[in-house]
């Protein structure tokens, strides 16, 4: 956690100090983004929701760094005699880097982010009397491309994140940013 906070201090401070600055639009920005996550393996995948938010800083008008804090559960179920239902909860904390191609009411982005990504996972056993177990998966180093639009302060993207434990997955996260908007 102590290099986490030392490396958005780092982060954040080297923003300050940048030369080049946005002229069109407010410097700080914060998104808030809600989402459908989609993992990319696993036997009897399903679905699961996403939460994301992260605070930006605008070294420019065309491009923004900032940190990224997201939550994402994801669902599977094993079919079978002994059928289970198993949860993964990922989250994630990842320097991102947004690129925008248009200036104007509706802005197009591509963006990518590179972090850390911690699993951990809940799993029931229907045939075991209902038995829960949890266990931690553990840390990895992940990364994020992703593409996008905002227009106003509403905000579309669509991200995969991939992480180095087959726990990959895509999200479609729609969602608002405060601050940011046109001086």
């Amino acid at each position: 956690m102590k290099k986490i906070l030392l490396f958005s201090a780092l982060l954040f401070g080297s923003a300050f100090l940048a030369n080049a600055q946005s002229t069109m639009y407010k410097a700080f920005k914060v998104d808030v983004d809600f989402g459908y996550a989609i993992p990319s393996s696993g036997s009897g995948t399903k679905a699961g929701v996403t939460f994301t938010i992260e605070p930006h800083y605008r070294l420019s008008d065309d491009l923004a760094i900032g940190l990224r804090f997201e939550g994402a559960g994801l669902g599977y179920e094993t079919a079978g005699t002994g059928s289970k239902i198993k949860v993964s909860l990922l989250t994630s904390y990842c320097a991102t880097a947004e690129y925008y191609l248009m200036k104007g009411g509706f802005r197009p982005f591509l963006g990518a982010g590179a972090g850390f990504f911690s699993q951990s996972n809940v799993v029931a056993n229907k045939q075991s009397q209902g038995s829960i177990t949890t266990t931690a998966g553990g840390t990895n180093f992940g990364f994020v491309p992703r593409v996008g639009f905002e227009a106003g302060h509403f905000r579309l993207s669509a991200a995969y994140d991939v992480v180095g434990n087959s726990s990959s997955y895509a999200a479609i996260t729609i969602g608002f940013f405060l601050g940011g908007g046109k001086k």
